[in-house]
């Protein structure tokens, strides 16, 4: 007989109705806020599938406004994130649009709108049981859950990046969960991602971020 976990039987905790289309929703949004400056001035949701179709009905839109909010999953707030958001002075629209049939159903494209700059944007995808995955950052692919503390740079391709960010993180006595690249091969951009087993602390931060060979750096914290 297989063995269960408590999360697969009751599920995350979280305000309802749908893990997909609310829990999820509201961690892809979380994380983009995390991601991307948070002065911007307008924020856009384009909502690809299944969420295009239901997501009013499952709150998904309640969802996402209260992550880019910061609210959590259980954060019964969702349910007035309309309210909160116009209190804020937040701009913010819902697209439906079909984001092509290489995403998973549950998607959403978040663009966040600045003044004196150019927009940024976050996919994400809404897996299942509450569990989500950011797709692509500013048009790199990307494959990031969220779970550990993450550093994430871009740069022009161009060698040793990797060996002095391990470098710096070794000498700091940090243990690196996972490290990944994806190039873009029309720009030759590269983005490296690299999950911590612990959250970095504000010197190895600074010796990490503040290099000027990078286009981003940025630290997502959970």
């Amino acid at each position: 007989m297989k063995e269960y976990s408590s999360f697969e039987i009751l599920g995350p905790i979280m305000v309802g109705p749908s893990s997909s289309h609310t829990a999820g929703a509201c961690k892809i949004a979380r994380l983009a806020a995390k991601i991307c400056p948070d002065d911007y001035e307008s924020v856009e949701f384009y909502l690809h599938g299944s969420f295009a179709f239901t997501y009013k009905g499952h709150g998904t839109d309640r969802a996402l406004l209260g992550g880019i909010m910061g609210f959590k999953t259980y954060d019964s707030s969702i349910r007035n994130a309309y309210e909160i958001a116009n209190e804020r002075g937040i701009k913010y629209s819902f697209i439906p649009m079909n984001l092509g049939e290489n995403y998973h159903p549950n998607t959403v494209k978040i663009k966040f709108n600045y003044k004196d700059r150019d927009s940024e944007y976050v996919i994400g995808s809404s897996i299942g049981g509450g569990n989500m995955k950011i797709v692509d950052i500013n048009g790199i692919q990307v494959d990031y859950d969220g779970k550990f503390p993450t550093l994430l740079f871009q740069y022009p391709e161009q060698k040793g990046v990797i060996a002095d960010v391990s470098t710096i993180l070794a000498k700091e006595s940090y243990n690196i969960e996972s490290i990944n690249t994806s190039k873009d091969e029309l720009t030759n951009i590269v983005t490296l991602t690299v999950e911590l087993d612990e959250g970095a602390s504000e010197s190895v931060l600074n010796k990490l971020l503040n290099n000027s060979r990078y286009i981003t750096s940025k630290y997502v914290e959970v």
